[in-house]
């Protein structure tokens, strides 16, 4: 894989590395921070921000753990601002990492979300899951 690329990850697979730091989205998450930059948005940081606020994670993890997982996130991501609306996702609410990785130049969205999964590919970007990113990105 050719350094300094650009990766967009889902929120479901940002949450999962954080909860689980041996599976495969936290490996990918670390990967794609050494090999490159990861991009996001004001709407995916919200989306992120949200879901991490949820009560059902206070039996895993502090909110002052999440909080630190949220800002360690900021400081290394590239934030993008839209530039494109994009219309495609069979679920709205996925369309907005679509609009990321078109508008920051990314060239993968790592994802769980068979409705982004479906996609695959889209405009010359890949999106494929933590284990297929591994895998590709161990090339």
């Amino acid at each position: 894989m050719p350094p300094d690329q650009r990766f967009v990850f889902d929120t479901n697979i940002l949450v999962s590395a954080l909860l689980f730091q041996q599976g495969k989205p936290s490996q990918a998450l670390h990967r794609s921070l050494a090999q490159g930059r990861i991009l996001t948005s004001l709407s995916a940081l919200e989306e992120l921000s949200d879901v991490l606020r949820r009560k059902k994670f206070d039996r895993y993890l502090k909110l002052e753990e999440r909080d630190a997982f949220l800002r360690a996130f900021l400081e290394r991501a590239d934030l993008v601002e839209p530039t494109e609306d994009i219309r495609a996702c069979r679920d709205p609410e996925d369309d907005k990492f679509l609009e990321l990785a078109v508008s920051g130049g990314g060239r993968y969205i790592v994802t769980g979300d068979p409705d982004l999964l479906v996609l695959n590919p889209f405009r010359d970007i890949a999106i494929v899951t933590a284990s297929q990113f591994l895998a590709l990105s161990a090339s």
